[in-house]
């Protein structure tokens, strides 16, 4: 009986630990089926928001071509309705002169008839007294009242403001007013112009004060790296030296060198001081020279593997000194160095393990020795990793440096 109760109590030991490491899996897999969901709905957010974006600049061209060609067309009606008004009144103010010449010559043309019927009429009494024929052509024939020459001038111009004035069609009373309209809306779309062209005023301003602002920060930040990469050049290559410049696309030297000087390209060219600087198309690059001792001047391309790696030390050590972070992850960053090298480089961990946490994956067994916690990673024959860590000093883990091997590493 006591075998039996051992033995269930055993087996419900472990359906109680079954059962718990099944909870513990379904919960694992619903934060992981929920932590997907965030990230695709993280992704569709980000997805609408590029869309937003775009559809807002398109949008924002349209509206300003769809602005211009509106002014354009509103400058273009306003002339046209100018021009008309300013041709129907010269129109007008002719064809009333023509009017007035005209009814004055009827006037002057009938007086001139009377006149002629007047001097008729005297001539017949007189010729009566005298006893004369009334009927002598001499005097009896009426008078013209007008040249035939004159009068058929008087026509034909008649007839010449008649056809004008049908080509010119009825006088719209409504052309005043559609006139006013097109004014008011030119003038709207001249509000809407000029505020357009403000707001992109002050949108150009707000780049250049960022883009100014980021030349600055980097400046700075390049100038402190470069001194920093100096000083650890000069250290992980005793006797030699090294350091950073700027350079544009073409090779030629821009910007701030590795001691923080303007170089004279940039100093004789410059803007003048408190001027935005105007932006560029050929942003510099970093480029890194390196003197190993007893040795010219040599590019990064020249230099060999472990040469290669304490430059790329010396760089990220400068950048961590100038920006620097609370922890970093170095992955086999000293395999190809040999024993003298890599205690240069444990000796600048423990120079700056009070500043910050380095995690550091290796091989090496200096590296291991060096480190405040080693944390070894195996993996059984069941394909299951084990995670072993053991302390090497007292030191704390927060405050040190703590290294780790790779998944494939045994445990320390």
């Amino acid at each position: 009986e006591a075998e039996l109760r051992v033995e269930r109590r055993a087996a419900e030991r472990e359906e109680r630990e079954r059962a718990e490491r099944a909870d513990r899996h379904a919960r694992l897999v619903a934060r992981i089926a929920r932590d997907a969901a965030l990230a695709e709905a993280a992704e569709r957010a980000a997805r609408a928001l590029a869309g937003a974006e775009a559809s807002v600049g398109a949008r924002r061209a349209a509206l300003a071509a769809e602005l211009e060609a509106g002014a354009a067309l509103g400058e273009r009606t306003a002339a046209e309705l100018r021009s008309c008004a300013r041709e129907e009144a010269d129109l007008q103010t002719r064809l009333r002169a023509v009017t007035e010449a005209l009814t004055g010559a009827e006037v002057r043309a009938e007086r001139a008839r009377d006149r002629a019927r007047e001097r008729s009429e005297e001539l017949a009494g007189l010729a009566a007294r005298l006893g004369l024929e009334p009927a002598d052509p001499a005097l009896g024939a009426p008078e013209e009242p007008l040249a035939p020459e004159r009068r058929a001038e008087l026509d034909a111009r008649l007839e010449r403001l008649a056809r004008r004035r049908e080509q010119l069609g009825p006088v719209n009373p409504l052309a005043g007013e559609a006139y006013a309209e097109a004014l008011a809306h030119v003038e709207e779309l001249e509000t809407q112009r000029g505020d357009l062209e403000t707001a992109l005023a002050e949108l150009e301003a707000l780049i250049r004060d960022i883009d100014r602002r980021i030349r600055e920060s980097f400046e700075s930040t390049f100038e402190a790296a470069a001194q920093n990469f100096e000083e650890l050049a000069a250290y992980l290559f005793p006797g030699g030296r090294g350091r950073l410049r700027l350079v544009r696309a073409d090779g030629s030297e821009s910007g701030v060198d590795g001691t923080g000087a303007e170089s004279d390209s940039d100093a004789d060219t410059g803007p003048d001081e408190g001027a935005d600087p105007a932006p560029r198309d050929d942003e510099p690059g970093v480029e890194v020279e390196v003197t190993p001792a007893g040795k010219a001047t040599r590019r990064l391309s020249l230099l060999s593997g472990g040469e290669k790696s304490l430059v790329a030390l010396a760089f990220l050590f400068a950048v961590f000194l100038a920006r620097p972070c609370p922890f970093y992850i170095l992955d086999e960053v000293e395999a190809a160095l040999d024993d003298l090298n890599i205690d240069r480089f444990l000796e600048l961990l423990r120079r700056y393990s009070d500043r910050a946490q380095f995690i550091v994956v290796t091989h090496q067994k200096r590296t291991m020795d060096a480190a405040d916690r080693v944390y070894g990673v195996s993996m059984g024959a069941d394909g299951v990793s084990k995670v072993v860590s053991r302390r090497l000093r007292g030191a704390s883990a927060a405050s040190g440096s703590a290294e780790g091997e790779r998944p494939e590493a045994e445990a320390a």
